[in-house]
């Protein structure tokens, strides 16, 4: 019971740093972006969007899966680290060759003959990004997410005061590549010199063949996964004008500001806790139901939150030449009010040694979304049509995957689905109340976003306080346990 408490207190530890991660780093991002929107042209981030899909998909090659499986091993030698290190290495090298042979064929593809060049720039990113997996995997482990938030914040701050001063000056598009490019080159420096990890001269192939077999399959759900994840792209690049993509993916980076990343700390936090837990049934169970608890009862505000406020908060932040985005914002922000309870899921899954099992989810899902989109280029419904697709296969797939991995863990559907309601309905009345109060006030952006987001979050506490909520009560007791415990420490520090 001790054990489980430790952990427990170290999860939410991670939680906490790495939701700093996130209001830091990604707030940071954040700041860069609305910066950029003001000064860049909408085409200009329809041209880097146009690159994200195939940069992404290498990534996922070079990880190959082996990333989840050292994190799910217990004991890792050096060797064995030192041979995922070098296949990483290897597979990064083949993948940039073959991207800079195939630039001017991608750039025919999108017809945009700029491109190739910006492919070929881009794409070195993929061989630095192979230096890292290692160390990250190093740290996760052993559960630093303070070190790796700070790594992530520096790096994040100096390519973002960098792509701003290019784009300043003139350079246009390529700031923003110039900037995805230093961050990585920066965060994969921090992190040899803060993990101080080297590889050895050695490669062991039984090793190797066994951690292929559990992450090769990830690599296939991760490659069909990546690939869709910005299918979008690849479709609006190709079908409408490079300004239509720019709308489009400033809308999906504003959602990942604030749910993609707060799924990818969740994930990271959540996924080597309950690997602890993979042989303790209850324990694992006990840990699941509470996180996935807090994550609805953190996310559904947050995201309909958003929703309601997003006629006045794309303008006042991006400028009124963005518009356009908000309607492609508020669909993903339905979207994305469910990306962590997919994650935890998807979590239990890996957890359980069934990465056959997430394999067929992920083609179980993608062929649901595949009809999907279909049918909406058939019926020629727009770039609407498409998003409101990826809308309904996530709450599809979030059905398809509770069911499997209820299995695993003896927490049905059913049970499920009735601890996430009071969350989901609180968050809708909360919702539906900051409408009201906007409707109160005048037709000033930042007024109203002012006044509408305190009115929403005291709105949603107050509630959740008089009606006693679980999760409410979890998270203010841990909050009041850490704040005690740090106050303690400062006493002490003051009385020595």
């Amino acid at each position: 019971m001790k054990d489980y408490q430790q952990v427990k207190e170290r999860t939410i530890s991670g939680l906490i740093w790495s939701f700093i991660d996130l209001l830091a780093s990604q707030g940071i991002q954040f700041v860069v972006l609305l910066i950029l929107a003001r000064i860049l042209a909408p085409e200009h981030f329809g041209l880097i969007g146009m690159v994200a899909i195939v940069i992404a998909v290498s990534n996922s090659i070079i990880d190959s899966g082996f990333s989840q499986a050292l994190i799910r091993e217990k004991e890792v030698s050096r060797a064995e680290y030192s041979t995922i290190f070098y296949f990483n290495i290897l597979m990064s090298s083949l993948l940039y060759t073959a991207l800079y042979v195939a630039a001017p064929y991608i750039s025919a593809f999108f017809n945009e003959s700029q491109l190739m060049i910006m492919i070929r720039f881009l794409s070195f990113g993929i061989v630095v990004n192979s230096f890292a997996i290692i160390p990250r995997v190093l740290l996760i482990k052993k559960l630093q997410f303070r070190t790796q938030s700070l790594i992530t914040m520096t790096s994040s701050t100096l390519a973002g005061i960098f792509s701003v001063y290019l784009a300043a000056k003139g350079y246009g598009v390529w700031s923003l590549f110039v900037q995805a490019l230093m961050t990585q080159a920066l965060q994969t420096i921090f992190l040899w010199t803060v993990t101080k990890w080297l590889p050895v001269w050695s490669f062991k192939i039984a090793f190797f063949r066994r951690l292929f077999r559990f992450g090769s399959k990830l690599l296939l759900s991760g490659l069909i996964d990546t690939f869709y994840q910005n299918i979008y792209s690849l479709l609006i690049g190709r079908l409408y004008p490079a300004a239509m993509l720019g709308y489009y993916t400033n809308a999906a980076k504003l959602t990942d500001v604030i749910a993609n990343s707060t799924t990818a700390a969740l994930q990271r936090v959540t996924y080597p806790v309950l690997s602890g837990f993979q042989d303790d049934a209850l324990q694992l169970r006990n840990m699941y139901e509470r996180l996935i608890r807090l994550a609805a009862y953190i996310m559904f505000p947050l995201m309909i939150g958003f929703l309601t406020v997003a006629e006045s908060f794309i303008p006042l932040l991006l400028g009124e030449q963005w518009i356009h985005s908000i309607g492609y914002f508020k669909l993903l922000c339905l979207a994305a009010m469910i990306y962590p309870l997919h994650a935890l899921n998807l979590n239990i899954l890996q957890v359980k040694g069934r990465a056959d099992l997430f394999l067929k989810l992920e083609i179980i899902k993608k062929s649901l979304l595949t009809l999907l989109i279909g049918a909406s280029l058939l019926f020629s419904l727009g770039i609407y049509g498409l998003i409101t697709a990826a809308v309904l296969c996530s709450y599809l797939s979030l059905f398809i995957n509770t069911y499997y991995s209820a299995r695993e863990i003896s927490y049905s559907v059913q049970e499920q689905l009735k601890d996430l309601i009071p969350s989901f309905f609180l968050a809708l009345l909360m919702g539906g109340f900051v409408l009201l109060v906007g409707m109160l006030l005048p037709e000033l952006y930042f007024i109203r976003i002012l006044v509408q987001g305190l009115s929403g979050v005291i709105f949603y506490f107050t509630m959740s306080r008089v009606l006693k909520l679980f999760e409410f009560e979890i998270l203010y007791s841990e909050l009041m346990r850490i704040f005690n415990g740090r106050k303690e420490k400062l006493m002490k520090a003051k009385g020595a």
